[in-house]
């Protein structure tokens, strides 16, 4: 079964909607790749318009920024503390944007979308 991102079927009141066309490949969405901690592994995937987009499959550096100094570097990622997203990833170490990582520096939040991005990067909220 596939995800599609398309009109609902139904109005307001409970009317159903005329079929208008069938669905395209543009109406698709995808599935959730969960990125967890493991040696780098990124895949190419074609979208919409043949643009590619970097999707994260594993990571285990991350882009980490100190806003107290504004200086940013590579480092190491240890494990997940906190996942808003879903409490399960924390056991699964699953990494999504908004995601508490541990880091050699310390306690990092997570601000891109390493599914989207193809990327981590951090900012840095609490030092060891």
């Amino acid at each position: 079964m596939a995800i599609t991102q398309f009109k609902s079927k139904l109005k307001t009141t409970g009317g159903k909607y005329n079929k208008l066309r069938k669905k395209k490949k543009k109406d698709f969405g995808n599935d959730f790749i969960p990125i967890k901690i493991d040696k780098n592994k990124v895949k190419e995937v074609r979208t919409y318009g043949g643009n590619k987009k970097r999707r994260i499959l594993r990571a285990n550096k991350m882009n980490l920024v100190d806003t107290k100094t504004g200086k940013g570097e590579i480092v190491k990622i240890i494990s997940v503390k906190e996942n808003t997203a879903n409490p399960h990833f924390v056991r699964m170490n699953i990494m999504t944007k908004g995601a508490v990582v541990e880091t050699e520096k310390g306690l990092a939040k997570i601000v891109s979308r390493p599914g989207q991005h193809g990327i981590i990067n951090g900012v840095l909220i609490e030092k060891k």
